[in-house]
């Protein structure tokens, strides 16, 4: 499921327009330590965007005192950013619902993304600019990959709102101010109170009780993050959540009576000032960002990139396929264009064309993962086919292995190899399983491949584990109420088996894979 920045002026939702490619293209990609970054803008601007991103993923680093990781583990989860030319375009690339949405994320294996407008909404103060939408998609990004449990709705929205206002001052740093694009929501309306987020399901909440989860959400994590009396006590009621008490007994005991923190929270909004933290700019790394335009190939294609790295449906997907046919026949020596082709191709079902993509790209770059990837897949979904004997699995595995000596970390290999033994209809080997261990360390941010480890705990009879890993899921605040995660864990909670449970669930019709 998407994250999702939501944007409300009032009772009235911003409408959606059309997303149109620019009319002067002068498409660039930024790289850094953990982004990549398109936008039809000057090299400039793209290198001071990136370089803004670096510092606020040291900003959080350093506020969480997060360990450092392995040498290269970060950067095998880089996190791709568009930059789109408005609101709108962003609302027309979201799809059904996106009316009132900002700015979206995915966390996946395949690469994790952000669409994020280069304009804002809103004059002034109380606006909602662009900085800020992309610091908050990229707050649920690093809060996903560093704390993988499960968030309450409030927190988890109120967490990317409370990082997203982080602001750069030439010396220092200032984390913790004013969210003033939610002040209509926190002065101006009656609000949830804090039971109310406790005990809020997003997926049921009117539009504007959901403008207030984010602005109250903000509110309450504010008070809560800045000092170490009060993280401690919601650290006590995340320890307990996780667990499997429910949301609002968990607060209690960690709080104490609600109503009494609530008129705490609403004193705290009515005074002056609100506290914050500084950090001096020489505590933080300094970004290294290399900056390139584009290839002539690249930016004829980077519009359709940008719907089909979005994830598209069967209609989307032969419309992408469609326009992109013409437009990459036109590069055929571009290997990164006709990697994306590669891509487009296979999800509109065009196999022998998204092999003949691949092998292009391959002959140019015999290193490019998203070529060596695709092969893979087509031979793949030709196995299942053909009903392949044990050498035809091999063959098309091998692609997938050869992917992995280029890039050991690769994410998306490790689950596709996973994957290739249900295909095959077939138990997935130890070193299958392990490298689906080692995709969930590397993109914890996935929710399918999360579902996919969950499953693969549950048959295995690490019911533990198993837990631990849904319960994520099962509180999402993106997803539906019954779903998949919410079910495996009642059928947990009723005393079936890890096996059992999974039987279940699939014997009602739910996909479990």
């Amino acid at each position: 499921m998407a994250r999702v920045l939501a944007w409300l002026s009032g009772a009235a939702c911003v409408a959606a327009c059309a997303v149109a490619a620019p009319a002067a293209a002068e498409w660039r990609q930024a790289t850094s330590s953990h982004f990549i970054v398109y936008g039809d803008t000057s090299e400039t601007s793209l290198r001071a965007t990136a370089e803004r991103l670096e510092r606020f993923d040291g900003v959080l680093r350093y506020f969480h005192a997060m360990p450092a990781k392995p040498a290269g583990e970060d950067e095998a989860n880089k996190l791709t950013v568009y930059i789109v030319p408005s609101v709108g375009a962003v609302q027309r690339l979201y799809g059904k619902g996106g009316n009132d949405v900002a700015g979206f994320y995915f966390g996946r294996a395949s690469g994790s993304v952000a669409f994020v407008p280069d304009k804002g909404m809103g004059d002034g103060d109380n606006g909602l600019q662009p900085q800020i939408v992309l610091f908050h998609e990229y707050a649920h990004h690093m809060l996903l990959t560093n704390y993988a449990i499960a968030y309450p709705s409030w927190f988890a929205e109120g967490y990317a709102e409370f990082a997203s206002t982080t602001r750069f001052d030439k010396d220092k740093i200032w984390v913790g101010g004013a969210a003033q694009h939610r002040a209509y929501s926190l002065l101006l309306t009656r609000g949830l109170t804090v039971q109310q987020l406790f005990e809020a399901d997003r997926r049921k909440l009117k539009a504007e009780d959901t403008e207030s989860l984010y602005a109250r959400g903000w509110l309450l994590t504010h008070y809560l993050m800045l000092d170490d009396t009060r993280r401690k006590a919601f650290q006590r009621f995340l320890v307990a959540f996780n667990k499997g008490t429910p949301a609002l007994e968990a607060a209690k005991a960690a709080f104490g009576d609600l109503g009494s923190l609530n008129r705490d929270v609403n004193a705290y909004l009515n005074r002056n000032t609100l506290p914050a933290v500084t950090i001096p700019m020489d505590k933080l790394p300094t970004p290294r960002v290399s900056v390139r335009l584009l290839t002539e190939g690249e930016r004829a294609l980077i519009p359709l990139r940008i719907r089909s790295d979005r994830g598209v449906g069967e209609k989307d997907a032969a419309d992408v396929f469609a326009r992109a046919a013409p437009l990459a026949a036109r590069f055929p020596d571009d290997a990164t264009a006709q990697g994306w082709f590669a891509e487009m191709a296979y999800d509109a079902g065009k196999d022998d064309e998204a092999e003949a993509a691949a092998d292009r790209a391959l002959t140019h770059d015999q290193r490019l993962i998203q070529a060596l990837i695709y092969k893979a897949k087509v031979h793949l979904r030709r196995a299942v086919t053909r009903k392949a004997d044990v050498a035809g699995w091999t063959e098309a595995r091998s692609w997938l292995l050869k992917a992995n000596k280029v890039e050991n970390d690769n994410a998306e290999a490790l689950e596709a190899y996973y994957d290739s033994f249900g295909m095959a209809n077939v138990k997935p080997t130890k070193n299958a399983v392990d490298a689906l261990y080692r995709a969930m360390e590397l993109v914890p941010q996935d929710e399918n491949l999360r579902f996919r480890l969950a499953r693969q705990t549950l048959i295995d009879g690490d019911v533990a584990t198993g837990r631990q890993v849904l319960r994520p899921l099962a509180y999402s605040p993106h997803a539906s109420a019954d779903n998949a995660a919410a079910r495996l864990l009642a059928l947990l909670d009723d005393g079936k088996s890890g096996p059992a449970a999974i039987a279940a669930l699939e014997d009602r019709g739910n996909p479990a894979k």
